[in-house]
């Protein structure tokens, strides 16, 4: 029988020494257990087994009592009293019914014994309960370590994202809500009001370019959430036939291309909140599925049986009126009710205009700081431009038409005809002029005419020409600076 077919830890090939002054006690229990698959080391002596254990400390020792110099209890004794050797399980032999020998054994730390005359059976018995013992205490130890290093990764790992949970509520709290009119900060406190009910979900309306994720992100990171993931999801952008697995994910072979399982965004937001960006597009056939999870927080994965918790707060966000789709029958009237436990209006830019010159110097700021150069002023014709603009793309349009005034100018203030605002770009059918035949003019030429088509938006702008927003800063300062 080999010694790990009981108590399912492997206990084969074990190393034990056995420390005996009688040659022929060694040779019966040596015999006995290089059967069962043990390598036997042997001493005769105290001094003996120290070189062995020195050499090749086994796994178990079997230790005689009565020795001439060092006896057993000797040996016990220094074993235990060094780091290294403590850990090493001593099973003592003695005479039958010794029991002084006994009791002190076990006070110098043995953990069991055996009696002479040998029985085989209770010799294996014992040599694998305590090889067993020795290898689960082992093993044991092994995963706690491996554990404790684990949970310092986390807890190094949660430091850091505490850290970057700071910054980023710094750069997406209240202070990144530009304004001070009545209507802003009714938005402020509506969002503090939000910040402090963090298991609220939230509905955020307005036009295109007003802000709402920056709404629902000021609510997230003001929040006791703020050490989750904040997970936006643009419910417009997500192809339909794979809507479903993005939102609640799916296991290998859940459907065709399914290769490997995968979390979906609900997961992702666990403990953070998740931003359903135009919610209002979100196909009928998966808002039943939406509003079951809001419910009981409960995530099923595509071809899976069980279900997961999720702690989330859904903060969803629209540009279309909910009411109208649910009177078109394309949104659910119970999914917008608990959805809408707490709405936020975020009004267009045309509503605050005394926010307007705020704004711009804002924006001036935040891109001059990103091109490396110092923030001009607006002159108040400018100024009066600005506020008298309706500015239909909002806040965004407003960023765009500050960056794009930026890259034009020369070191001066704002003038008038810095300002491009929407729908003043030029035609896509308008005849072009010849270009420049100076190689850096015709660059910033066509930067500019990109610039236009895309009414100053410079990202879209970069895109278009498959570039970077920084070769277009480059471009257009070193204009300036000629």
């Amino acid at each position: 029988m080999y010694p790990d077919e009981t108590g399912g830890v492997d206990i084969r090939g074990a190393r034990l020494l056995l420390v005996d002054d009688i040659p022929a006690n060694l040779d019966v229990l040596c015999e006995l257990l290089q059967a069962e698959g043990y390598h036997i080391y042997m001493a005769s002596s105290g001094p003996d087994a120290f070189k062995i254990i020195e050499r090749m400390p086994p796994d178990l020792i079997l230790l005689d009592v009565m020795m001439p110099g060092m006896d057993g209890f000797d040996v016990c004794r220094r074993l235990k009293a060094d780091h290294g050797t403590q850990a090493i399980p001593v099973v003592f032999i003695t005479a039958k019914d010794v029991q002084d020998d006994i009791v002190k054994g076990f006070r110098l730390g043995g953990v069991d014994y055996i009696t002479k005359p040998f029985y085989s059976e209770e010799v294996l018995a014992r040599v694998q309960t305590h090889l067993r013992q020795n290898r689960m205490r082992e093993e044991l130890i092994r995963k706690n370590r491996a554990l404790e290093a684990e949970m310092a990764q986390r807890q190094a790992l949660k430091g850091q994202l505490s850290m970057i949970s700071e910054r980023e509520a710094s750069h997406w709290g209240l202070e990144s809500l530009v304004g001070r009119s009545a209507t802003m900060q009714r938005i402020l406190r509506d969002i503090r009001l939000m910040q402090e009910n963090a298991a609220t979900s939230v509905l955020i309306t307005g036009e295109s370019g007003t802000g709402k994720e920056l709404i629902a992100r000021a609510i997230h990171y003001g929040s006791f959430r703020r050490d989750g993931p904040f997970v936006p999801v643009n419910c417009a952008a997500m192809p339909r036939e794979l809507a479903e697995s993005l939102l609640f994910g799916h296991v290998r072979g859940a459907f065709t291309g399914a290769d490997t399982d995968r979390i979906g965004y609900f997961q992702m937001a666990h403990e953070g909140t998740l931003f359903l960006d135009e919610i209002g597009e979100m196909p009928v056939e998966l808002q039943a599925k939406l509003l079951r999870v809001l419910e009981d927080g409960q995530v099923q994965r595509l071809g899976e049986i069980a279900q997961q918790s999720v702690d989330i707060r859904v903060v969803a966000a629209t540009n279309i009126d909910p009411q109208e789709r649910i009177h078109q029958g394309a949104f659910r009237q119970d999914l917008y009710y608990r959805l809408a436990r707490f709405t936020v209006k975020a009004p267009a830019l045309r509503e605050r205009r005394d926010d307007v010159p705020l704004l711009a110097q804002h924006f001036l700021q935040l891109f001059a700081t990103e091109m490396g150069r110092e923030a001009p002023g607006l002159t108040p014709e400018v100024l009066n431009m600005l506020q008298d603009h309706e500015f239909p793309g909002n806040v965004r349009e407003l960023k765009n038409v500050m960056e794009r005034a930026l890259i034009e100018i020369s070191g001066s203030d704002i003038q008038p005809h810095h300002l491009h605002f929407l729908g003043e770009s030029i035609s896509r059918n308008a005849p072009v002029p010849d270009l420049p035949l100076d190689l850096e003019e015709a660059e910033r030429w066509v930067i500019k005419r990109a610039l236009a088509r895309c009414n100053g938006n410079v990202s879209e702008a970069a895109r278009l020409l498959g570039t970077n927003r920084n070769r277009i800063y480059r471009a257009l300062n070193h204009e300036n600076v000629s």
